[in-house]
């Protein structure tokens, strides 16, 4: 009994590190927005932007020159991340959580902090506070 409550502390550690929950690429449809994320090792690196560094991920529409940078990201469980989001231009932050609902879905809401903009044309669009990802294969 002792060796497969071990084995079972084990298992479910191993399972824990080797989570792929928040390393993806998701993407909601009706705004055309995307997530890079790797909250695990924060080794994402923004397109364009490399005098930031490696960060835990970015959010983007494409533009090349507008996107939020995700500063902080911290893993609470096998389905929940706090992070810190930053526009590029560091004049507006926020504080937000991304949820997996299940293997294909996320929601992104946003807590705390500045509205979430996107350039689309040329003009802002403003992002709801709440908003569902895809995982992209």
């Amino acid at each position: 009994m002792f060796i497969t409550l071990l084995l079972m502390t084990a298992l479910t550690a191993h399972a824990q590190t080797d989570s792929t929950a928040f390393r993806a690429h998701i993407y909601n449809k009706e705004y055309d927005v995307s997530m890079h994320l790797n909250f695990y090792d924060h080794d994402i690196t923004v397109p364009q932007m490399d005098i930031f560094g490696q960060v835990p991920g970015y959010i983007t529409n494409g533009n090349a020159v507008f996107c939020w940078i995700v500063l902080e990201a911290d893993v609470l469980d096998d389905r929940t991340a706090s992070m810190v989001i930053v526009n590029e231009s560091g004049s507006e932050d926020l504080t937000a959580s991304l949820t997996q609902v299940n293997d294909s879905t996320y929601t992104l809401r946003q807590l705390k902090g500045s509205t979430m903009k996107m350039l689309k044309g040329r003009k802002w669009q403003k992002l709801p506070s709440n908003m569902t990802f895809i995982r992209k294969k």
